[in-house]
């Protein structure tokens, strides 16, 4: 191939393999273990069937539910905390969060049997082609055999696609090399760990503890975190807990100065399940910037958080709020309601792809009372990438 071409394919091709590679592999793993639609699939087709199920999926809104809650929400934010007493929430965090699980031990959260249903990509995925391709196999003539055995001459332009798939399989293990060489820098837990997770804001282990169980035997590594030192403290207590496969640490992830057990580019995934929503609006751009460079060429990062008008929002008195779709509770801990737009923004900005950016709006139902609440939460997936160039031509 002639030099200039091979550049310009190298360059567009490896974009083209760090960009799809993860796609590939869900798409080509996740058979039976993906929900029938994302997001669940009860839908609400007869309104006389309501208090059939405690949960609805995929509801859709009426305008007039779209401006009642506008309403409630601008209604319960037109009196804001003061200023010179907000600066507590922040640089005091910690201290409420740890309050909160010394006050409510492990009982407080249910253990998210969900995530995989959600997030296959928490589990290590199969090693095929990933080129979605198999190189034609050759046989060392200047033609290429048929199925019946007789060489004939072989197309130009067939022949420079083999040549492509080939090429990009090539890069694909440069990738894969580029990625290993940032971890043998130094040694770390889970540095010969195959796969590696991280959770920040872990708390008690609601999520911690199904992963822990699903990665065994595979080859795999969870890190853990989270900054209320008493919320470690239980992860570690918890009979389930294994060093072999999880390492727990106390760490504020809102810190610029944040430290961490592991290198940078070493991490497949990166999990955040309410825990943006925590931290102040201002600081959480550099969050993600910062956890984004723990990323490997490849690596997906998946976040779930509240959404804009959840019932939480609404339910909010006159004087709690921060600033705008911020709040603080009554404890003292603080939670920002995001848009598909804030979510978007948040991720692009670090340079990070999207994958999935969905607003999760649900039906709550409370048979007893008889009463319906919108529940509504945002689920996304951003990947990070090498190049910004346009995909591989094949």
């Amino acid at each position: 191939m002639h030099p200039y071409r091979m550049h310009t394919f190298r360059r567009v091709c490896l974009a083209f393999v760090t960009e799809h590679l993860h796609k590939l592999f869900v798409r080509l793993n996740s058979t039976g273990r993906r929900p029938p639609a994302p997001l669940g699939a009860r839908i609400l087709t007869s309104h006389d069937d309501i208090f059939q199920h405690n949960m609805w999926d995929h509801v859709q809104w009426t305008d007039e539910d779209k401006e009642n809650a506008r309403k409630k929400a601008e209604e319960n934010s037109c009196v804001q905390i003061p200023l010179n007493e907000q600066g507590k929430f922040d640089v005091e965090a910690c201290k409420y969060w740890n309050r909160f699980y010394e006050t409510h031990q492990g009982k407080f959260f249910k253990n998210r049997k969900w995530l995989f249903n959600e997030f296959p990509e928490l589990l290590p995925l199969g090693h095929e082609s990933i080129c979605g391709h198999e190189s034609p196999s050759r046989n060392g003539g200047s033609g290429r055999e048929t199925e019946t055995g007789h060489n004939q001459s072989v197309d130009p332009s067939q022949q420079l696609k083999d040549e492509n798939i080939a090429e990009c399989h090539h890069l694909k293990d440069a990738v894969r090399v580029e990625n290993q060489a940032a971890v043998q820098t130094t040694s770390f837990p889970g540095q010969h760990a195959a796969f590696r997770i991280l959770e920040v804001g872990c708390g008690v282990g609601n999520s911690v503890f199904p992963i822990v169980e699903s990665i065994k035997e595979r080859d795999a590594f969870l890190y853990c975190c989270d900054f209320a030192p008493h919320a470690i403290q239980l992860v570690k207590g918890h009979p389930d807990y294994d060093q072999c496969v999880c390492h727990a640490f106390v760490c504020d992830i809102s810190e610029e100065t944040a430290s961490f057990p592991f290198p940078p580019q070493s991490l497949d995934v990166i999990l955040a399940v309410f825990v943006l929503s925590s931290i102040h609006p201002e600081r959480m751009q550099g969050v993600v910037n910062r956890l984004s460079t723990y990323l490997k060429y490849g690596g997906i990062f998946l976040f779930r958080d509240y959404g804009r008008y959840d019932l939480s929002q609404l339910r909010f008195k006159k004087g709690r709020c921060l600033s705008e779709n911020f709040y603080t509770r009554g404890d003292g801990t603080c939670v920002y309601f995001f848009s598909k737009d804030d979510v978007h923004t948040l991720f692009s900005n670090t340079g990070l792809e999207e994958i999935q950016n969905l607003e999760d709006r649900r039906l709550q139902v409370n048979r007893g009372k008889k009463v319906a609440m919108h529940r509504v939460w945002m689920q996304s997936k951003y990947q990070k990438v090498h190049l910004k160039t346009p995909p591989c031509p094949f």
